[in-house]
């Protein structure tokens, strides 16, 4: 299990930056799950 975080303050991208990680991740075969809040 590998946890990734990005952290920095408001409107900077990470919601965009995990989102596109999320899915590179995802399209390599491994399992994923996206939280953002």
């Amino acid at each position: 299990m590998r946890f990734i975080l990005f952290t920095g303050k408001g409107g900077v991208g990470k919601t965009t930056i995990a989102a596109a990680t999320a899915l590179h991740i995802s399209n390599s075969g491994l399992k994923t799950l996206l939280i953002s809040t």
